[in-house]
């Protein structure tokens, strides 16, 4: 049996840790020998052992370099690019040809890249970071039995909308709340929130004068938050994927959601999109849809991703059978 080793740093409930953790437990186990390991962990094994392919989930940066070059002379080395896209670039990055050049560097050592949306490969691509015959998409997905089995629910006459994540800048709770703050005061609207993270004092400071808006903590069952919800909506500032609009999608819910990245080519279709940063027209798409509306978004959503996470270990299994045949040839 073949041996994967999936470098990974990430040991937070959801991201990249959540996908390589669903993977290592899928029907891939029957195919394929894999593990985790930190990145230190497997340049100590590296030197007793050689996998047949490494899948790099870590974000590139200056100090893995020299690591990535060492791993590749061993064994063939794919970049699964979670972490970098167009919005993140412009949001976070300062010295654009720094990064830039890292990335070209990275990919380049690389004997593959892992593009999670096809906004993310053209992005790559548009800005000659890696040689498209390099990339390989491959969307992220996740066990859906527990959404796909939730009842649809009925249109009420209160709207309830779930919104949950890290509340950290990327995910753009703050531009919510302040949407929110706009909406009309009789509205029949409801907000769920949950989550935690680095700006949950300032989402709570803005939550504490939204009566429409319930914070409920952590949220470690996805499907029971889903189940009294009319629609999801995904404020993001950027996301080079958004499993949670795949869930949502698996759930029967309608979207709202930022056109950022890989979004649009999830939400188009299946709810509303909105110019990200642009409080006044998500204030607009929050006040005028419809329970309704998002039903029907809903239903049509789960027939499309009934299948998602099926296909997307039929993916993995088929690109880490080519890697590892096209490693040994070389």
């Amino acid at each position: 049996m073949k041996t994967i080793w999936h470098l990974i740093g990430d040991r937070r409930p959801g991201g990249s840790n959540h996908l390589v953790r669903h993977l290592l437990n899928s029907s891939l186990g029957e195919s394929f020998a894999s593990q985790t390991l930190t990145l230190e962990q497997g340049l100590k094994r590296v030197k007793g052992e050689l996998p047949d392919a490494i899948i790099f989930h870590y974000a590139s940066a200056w100090k893995y370099l020299p690591a990535l070059w060492r791993l590749q002379t061993m064994a063939p080395v794919y970049i699964c690019e979670h972490h970098y896209c167009a919005g993140f670039e412009q949001h976070q990055v300062k010295s654009l040809r720094r990064f830039r050049l890292l990335l070209k560097t990275a990919y380049g050592l690389a004997d593959g890249v892992i593009s999670v949306s096809q906004a993310q490969k053209q992005w790559l691509i548009g800005h000659k970071l890696v040689h498209p015959a390099k990339v390989k998409v491959i969307r992220p997905a996740s066990p859906l039995a527990n959404f796909l089995a939730l009842p649809l629910k009925p249109p009420s006459s209160t709207l309830t909308l779930g919104v949950y994540g890290r509340f950290a800048p990327q995910k753009g709770f703050d531009l919510l709340l302040k949407a929110i703050a706009n909406l009309p005061s009789d509205l029949p609207i409801r907000i769920k929130l949950g989550g935690y993270g680095e700006d949950e004092a300032l989402i709570r400071q803005l939550t504490a004068v939204l009566p429409v808006v319930q914070l409920v903590g952590p949220v470690d069952d996805v499907p029971t938050f889903l189940a009294d919800c009319d629609g999801v909506i995904i404020p993001s500032r950027w996301e080079p994927w958004g499993l949670v609009a795949l869930e949502a999608k698996a759930a029967g819910k309608g979207i709202i959601a930022t056109a950022v990245d890989g979004l649009p080519e999830q939400v188009d279709g299946f709810g509303l999109l909105c110019p990200p940063e642009q409080m006044e027209m998500l204030t607009r798409a929050i006040a005028k849809v419809s329970p309704e509306q998002l039903q029907q978004w809903g239903q049509e959503g789960r027939i499309a991703v009934a299948n998602a996470w099926e296909k997307c270990v039929q993916e993995w299994h088929d690109y880490l059978t080519a890697a590892i045949e096209w490693g040994h040839g070389s």
